[in-house]
């Protein structure tokens, strides 16, 4: 007896089986703009913050001895401006490398950390997570 299966019909149902991309997975641009931010603001919500202002530009490291430097970076100002957060994409995408600044009442960054360094698996939640660890390290979402 002849296989009378369609081939097109076939390909049709394979299509159907593959799983949409991981949020993690989509553009680093459309990842950072549409998903991390939303989801850190809301993050940054719940902890108390309401007034944080969120950006994601490239543009220049503003870390003295750094300023030549151009990365992507999630730029966050509150307490109108006196405490700034800076989470910098150095490879621009997620899982390259990642550092962190912070400065208040005016002063410049002054120091970058690393960000994320010991993680081999990247995504979303993790990431809103590391953030939200820093600033508590920062005793700027609770005083210890």
């Amino acid at each position: 007896m002849a296989d009378t299966t369609d081939p097109k019909s076939t390909a049709a149902a394979a299509k159907k089986k593959e799983k949409p991309p991981k949020l993690e997975d989509k553009p680093f641009e459309e990842f950072v703009e549409s998903h991390f931010l939303p989801e850190l603001q809301t993050a940054l919500q719940d902890n108390g913050i309401s007034d944080m202002s969120l950006k994601f530009v490239e543009t220049n490291i503003p870390v003295q001895g750094l300023e030549s430097q151009v990365c992507w970076q999630v730029q966050g100002s509150w307490k109108n401006n006196q405490r700034q957060l800076i989470l910098y994409f150095l490879d621009a995408n997620i899982t390259g490398q990642k550092a962190w600044s912070f400065a208040t009442d005016g002063s410049p960054h002054s120091t970058m950390e690393s960000f994320m360094i010991d993680e081999r698996r990247i995504n979303l939640p993790l990431m809103v997570s590391y953030v939200i660890q820093r600033l508590n390290a920062q005793k700027w979402l609770v005083l210890n």
